[in-house]
């Protein structure tokens, strides 16, 4: 599949230099150190069977997904945010701490320093950041994910999601959400996504149709997807994502999911 947007070779950072990168576009370092970014907005994710980073809130705090995963054969009635590691009180812990800091005034400034010192200056965890390099490596993109768990809290919250995308071009954003209120809402006052953005909105039901609220949506599947969808390719590859990038493209319309 192609990849659209930004690449490492059309977009080097100023970190990179010494690499014998071309520079196009300097990356200008923040102001905030990595340690005092996290103390604002949380820690990043770094899920090990995606590329890039992630930004987690608690599943419980979803209004949509809160009423959808009380319906039978919803695609929130199965949620896995509320299994598996999602219940060490380490990650609950976390999660509550990123929920918290979306209303500080320097959460966009400080969520900018995260992706910067993870993305671009690589400081981090070893075995983390490497992972990132693998990633790296596979396609020539950078990514990351919106809300692995949780969702976009309010009108306000998606403006300064934006407003981070559109302060990182080198990084490719996805967010995947069911609050298509918020989502019309924003665009009916005249907000726009740039292109480094894909919100996806994602069906309510298990074999639904893709909704038509927005061009980038997702759906999830029992038997046999949606017509035209891509179908993830992670159950047949370890659950991993390898060099698929399709839920971060702007050519592809619809992303079905089997279900879990």
């Amino acid at each position: 599949m192609p990849f659209d947007g930004p690449t490492l070779a059309s977009v080097a950072p100023c970190a990179m230099v010494r690499r014998n990168v071309a520079l196009i576009v300097e990356i200008p370092v923040p102001a905030l150190s990595a340690a005092a970014a996290a103390r604002i907005c949380g820690t990043l994710g770094y899920p090990s069977k995606m590329p890039g980073t992630s930004y987690g809130i608690p599943a419980s705090a979803c209004k949509v997904g809160s009423i959808l995963r009380r319906l039978l054969n919803s695609t929130c009635s199965k949620c896995y945010a509320f299994e598996g590691n999602y219940q060490y009180s380490t990650v609950a812990k976390s999660q509550a701490t990123r929920l918290a800091s979306i209303t500080d005034d320097r959460w966009v400034e400080a969520m900018v320093a995260s992706l910067y010192w993870s993305h671009i200056a690589h400081r981090g965890r070893k075995a983390k950041i490497n992972r990132l390099i693998d990633a790296y490596a596979l396609t020539d993109t950078r990514e990351h994910r919106w809300h692995d768990a949780g969702d976009v809290q309010s009108r306000d919250h998606l403006c300064k999601i934006v407003a981070v995308a559109r302060a990182t071009p080198w990084l490719r954003h996805w967010l995947p959400t069911r609050e298509v209120g918020i989502v019309k809402a924003y665009e009916r006052d005249g907000g726009t996504f740039p292109p480094n953005l894909i919100v996806r909105v994602s069906a309510a039901m298990i074999d639904g149709a893709p909704p038509r609220a927005l061009p980038h949506t997702s759906t999830v599947h029992s038997v046999a997807a949606p017509s035209g969808s891509h179908v993830c390719p992670a159950p047949l590859q370890g659950n991993n994502c390898g060099p698929c990038r399709a839920c971060w493209s702007a050519t592809v319309a619809n992303v079905s999911y089997h279900v879990h």
